[in-house]
């Protein structure tokens, strides 16, 4: 067998590098470090070496320099030149580019048994014990980050779903039938179960139907994209701009896509403008292609379900019509105990709860803040730090509107009734 000799990687070598990885594997485990990564620090030229034998590349040891600390990335061997220390010739060289450049810690993350697991321990690297890698992956590729970025969408954090405080029944409700179905799609085809791709959620202005919107996304990694029926209107017409962002939308793997009051576009034909038929008529037509592909859902949102029109609530349109409203006592009761533990007050929970009948999550944080600014002021006022006290709590509770009255309330309980689907 030839002699290898191991030089600087060059630009010329890159197609070689990229065909060689593939052949190099020992393992059905997916590399830590991904190609795209490798390629990526081959063109930013970090420190590489390649090895070649009878003018072919057949082996290359890949790095990449992170303020003090180095990466092996890859160790790349052809199968006919395994075993006889080429990794381990290549790894010493790499080694000495990767301190060159200013690295005291060279590290590397490699699959068990994957090729340049032997080179790297007879080059003096040590496993460290004791340690968990953990990977998240995103939901969104390169191409979709600029359609995401087109669309104005967002990334919800993870993190919102277990923040969300009271409405403990609705959170039960959304999360068995929207977040569990789409976050297990095989164990739920096993069963049977066709995750949800449109929903409707209905209940009085702020009860936290957008932000049980935002908070499923962020549950399941998937970016947020808000369709603003009022900003679509083009020299085309609104009906035109639906149908053109739906078709912008559906360039992405995973979304949800979020239209609140939705009522706006979907209203009761009978009575309407050829034009606002020609809209409802798009956004139906929309939501049937929307619902061809997974990895997608379609929340809309509406105070008065009433008023949409009977064909946009139809099976086969929308998996589930799921009601949202107003907390009870006891989610009140957890609302307030949210926000007055974040000031350690000993405020009477039970008694807010019971004072704030027909108050919203959204009334309830608005009260929440203006209570915490009121303290604030006092504090400067005084220079003494005091606390807010059941009675600060109540006095602006009686200062406030709630947003649902007792014929609201009722109005709710009705076309929840009348029209829930869960």
């Amino acid at each position: 067998m030839a002699v290898w000799h191991v030089r600087d990687f060059t630009s010329d070598d890159l197609e070689a590098v990229v065909r060689l990885d593939t052949e190099s594997a020992t393992t059905d485990s997916p590399a830590v470090f991904r190609l795209s990564d490798v390629v990526a620090a081959l063109q930013a030229r970090n420190p590489s070496v390649v090895a070649v034998a009878d003018g072919h590349l057949v082996g290359a040891a890949v790095g990449r320099v992170d303020g003090d600390r180095a990466w092996v990335l890859r160790i790349a061997l052809h199968p006919a030149w395994r075993n006889l220390g080429l990794g381990t010739a290549l790894l010493s060289a790499l080694e000495h580019r990767l301190r060159d450049s200013g690295a005291r810690i060279v590290a590397a993350l490699l699959p068990d048994e994957e090729t340049g697991s032997t080179a790297l321990a007879n080059s003096g690297f040590h496993p460290r014990r004791g340690l968990t890698y953990f990977e998240k992956s995103e939901a969104v590729s390169a191409q979709g980050a600029t359609v995401l970025a087109m669309l104005g969408a967002v990334m919800p954090e993870a993190r919102l779903w277990g923040q969300l405080t009271g409405m403990t029944e609705e959170k039960r409700l959304i999360e068995r039938r929207l977040v569990l179905p789409l976050a297990n799609p095989e164990l739920a085809d096993a069963h049977g179960v066709e995750p949800p791709r449109a929903v409707v959620l209905f209940g009085p202005p702020g009860t936290g139907k957008s932000t049980f919107a935002k908070a499923v996304a962020g549950r399941l990694g998937w970016p947020f994209v808000e369709l603003l029926p009022s900003r679509l209107a083009s020299k085309d017409g609104l009906a035109a701009g639906l149908s053109r962002r739906f078709e912008e939308v559906a360039q992405l793997d995973n979304v949800l896509l979020f239209i609140d009051e939705v009522e706006e576009v979907a209203g009761t034909r009978s009575l309407a403008a050829p034009a606002s038929v020609g809209v409802a008529n798009e956004l139906l037509k929309s939501i049937v292609r929307f619902r061809d592909r997974d990895g997608r859902l379609l929340v809309c949102a509406t105070n008065s379900v009433a008023a949409l029109d009977p064909a946009f609530l139809r099976h086969g349109r929308f998996d589930y019509v799921l009601p949202v409203g107003p907390p009870d006592r006891g989610a009140r009761g957890a609302l307030w105990a949210g926000y007055t533990a974040r000031t350690g007050t000993a405020a009477d929970t039970a008694v807010l709860a019971e004072a704030s009948e027909g108050f919203t999550p959204a009334d309830i944080r608005q009260v929440a803040m203006a209570v915490a600014q009121s303290v604030f002021e006092r504090t400067l006022d005084t220079g003494e730090r005091t606390e807010p006290s059941t009675g600060d709590y109540l006095d602006a509770i009686h200062q406030t509107r709630p947003t649902v009255s007792a014929e609201m309330a009722q109005e709710f309980a009705d076309q929840a009734v009348r029209y829930g689907r869960v």
